[in-house]
């Protein structure tokens, strides 16, 4: 990291494959991360997209007079994606399980429309309720983008992949519905019958029911939702990823301790459980 930036880690495939492979060799876990960003798909087309530290887009999506900025990548400009995997293939242990992933399109379009990160995602909001046939057009594109993205990804050799949609849980289910969900199940259609196929949406407990509407394998569940009650909710037969809180990895050793063995609890050994935090690591976790 202090040798090279983010964005030339992330698209040279032989420094992503050791950031890849750097947490198997040091803890051998279960399943190795394809190192990327959601918006690795989105970078080969016209919006300027760096990183400082977090995304900044130079040209936004505007509305839909610029809709056809949106569109599939050039061929071969995630040729990067594809070999970084067949790297880290080649190297992983036969028990780990190469996982792939990819933004989901309506936290893709959160970026797109507001520049970047934002707190009150006021033009995703005003495109959301103001025009919402041009915000369908626009998610319609970003599945086709993702199914592709995806497909790629699973040719080169990801065993399973999760989509991730940071910012749907900033809408209430009804609009989730009509807006951001009947393009998480195109893409979960589309790649039905590959590899398994998670979901994930931060702060999404209030979503829970409409997110096992989107066709996904196995739900990613947030801390906020007692893993024994998601369990409940969604049936034993549902697989399920989480959901250990990252700030607990803040506390000392024996408080991490209590957390993991209080979700193994609740778990009460049914099967179908990939222990994990319910969000991604705090920067500043030992």
């Amino acid at each position: 990291k202090k040798e090279h930036g983010f964005v030339k880690m992330a698209s040279t495939p032989e420094l992503a494959a050791r950031v890849t492979l750097q947490p198997i060799e040091r803890f051998d876990w279960d399943g190795a991360l394809l190192f990327a960003d959601i918006l690795t798909p989105l970078m080969p087309l016209d919006f300027g997209i760096d990183f400082a530290p977090g995304p900044v887009f130079e040209k936004p999506l505007q509305g839909r007079e610029d809709l056809d900025r949106v569109c599939l990548p050039p061929a071969g400009s995630l040729d990067h994606v594809s070999e970084t995997i067949k790297l880290v293939r080649a190297e992983l242990p036969k028990h780990v399980t190469m996982l792939g992933f990819a933004g989901a399109p309506m936290t893709m379009a959160a970026y797109l429309l507001d520049g970047g990160g934002s707190r009150e995602h006021a033009k995703l909001r005003a495109a959301i309720h103001g025009d919402p046939e041009f915000f369908a057009a626009l998610m319609d594109r970003l599945a086709d983008l993702t199914i592709q993205y995806l497909q790629m990804q699973i040719d080169a050799g990801v065993e399973a992949f999760q989509l991730f949609d940071t910012w749907a849980g900033i809408l209430d289910e009804a609009t989730y519905r009509r807006a951001a969900l009947p393009a998480a199940q195109k893409i979960f259609k589309a790649l039905q019958g590959t590899v398994p196929r998670m979901y994930l949406i931060k702060d999404g407990s209030h979503l829970m029911q409409a997110m096992s509407e989107a066709g996904a394998d196995a739900l990613s569940l947030d801390w906020r939702t007692p893993l024994d009650q998601g369990r409940a909710f969604l049936g034993d037969h549902f697989p399920v990823q989480g959901n250990m809180d990252p700030g607990a990895l803040l506390g000392t050793p024996d408080s991490v301790r209590a957390n993991v063995t209080d979700i193994l609890n609740r778990n009460a050994g049914r099967p179908g459980h990939v222990f994990n935090l319910g969000h991604g690591l705090l920067p500043q976790t030992p």
